[in-house]
């Protein structure tokens, strides 16, 4: 009957998805059905560590983590967890032989969230080498199917593509990282001289790494390649629309695309998709 807890586990790990992004949820919809239920136990399981460091705020965020974690190695070690998000994400884990150096990676990410910290370029790229990097990497082992030589000729493009939806994550959320969370990610960022030339220094980075990364999503194999697309598109569309705000708009708002918006971007990149582009 195990199975059974099984298929709960993974049905939590969609649910907590569905709740929580449906962007991601339109782009796993758009995979192959073989690995749909595998990326969303990625997603829960990254997506509970980032509710522990970003909104549990009147509970003790450290203790909470270094529970997660510890809880987290212990189900890899068991090959089960009463939690259905740990269950469903230690099976994946084992399923597709993701390295366990990527899952220290991205909680020492988590950790560094809980600690007031004066990013400079090292710093930077350590935190969204875990924060983002990662998961993209962690989603690639799936993607690919345990060919070796596949996951090292794609390796780069996905760790460019986790590195640009994260900065794109980082202008989007920068009034209440720094308000409310009190943080810059930024190497260097003085947000009082936060203006319309360093946000556009910003932006020619992401774009930079959107450009590189495309090339990398035209290689993957057919049954995530859509799928990635779409994600990418999204993110495309959500960086645009930060592009023409202001630096002033963007410290004073969440930049957002509606549900509405979304599904018509899901048609439009399945005709292109289909038509011309790959």
């Amino acid at each position: 009957m195990k199975k059974l807890f099984d298929e709960l586990s993974f049905k939590v790990s969609k649910e907590t998805t569905k709740q929580y992004s449906t962007s991601f949820s339109l782009g796993i919809l758009a995979l192959s059905s073989a690995i749909r239920n595998p990326i969303y136990a990625i997603y829960g399981y990254v997506r509970l560590a980032d509710e522990i460091v970003d909104s549990f705020h009147d509970y003790d965020k450290e203790k909470l983590l270094r529970k997660f974690k510890k809880d987290t190695f212990n189900a890899l070690e068991d090959g089960i967890s009463l939690n259905p998000i740990l269950q469903s994400f230690q099976e994946t884990v084992h399923q597709y032989d993701i390295d366990e150096s990527l899952i220290h990676q991205f909680l020492k990410s988590m950790e560094m969230d809980l600690q007031k910290i004066d990013y400079n370029s090292d710093l930077y790229k350590e935190y969204i080498l875990g924060s983002a990097e990662v998961v993209g990497l962690m989603c690639l082992q799936i993607f690919v199917n345990g060919d070796k030589e596949q996951y090292e000729k794609l390796k780069p493009y996905a760790m460019i593509l986790g590195s640009a939806f994260q900065k794109v994550n980082f202008l989007r959320d920068m009034k209440d990282d720094y308000y409310t969370l009190g943080r810059v990610y930024f190497p260097g960022l003085d947000m009082t001289y936060f203006d319309n030339n360093v946000k556009s220094s910003i932006e020619n980075e992401i774009e930079e790494e959107f450009r590189q990364a495309l090339i990398g999503i035209k290689m993957l194999p057919p049954s995530s390649r859509f799928g990635v697309y779409l994600a990418y598109r999204y993110y495309i569309s959500l960086f645009r629309k930060i592009k023409r705000k202001s630096a002033q708009n963007i410290l004073n708002g969440r930049i957002r695309i509606s549900n509405g918006a979304k599904i018509s971007l899901m048609m439009s990149c399945y005709v292109q998709y289909k038509t011309s582009l790959f």
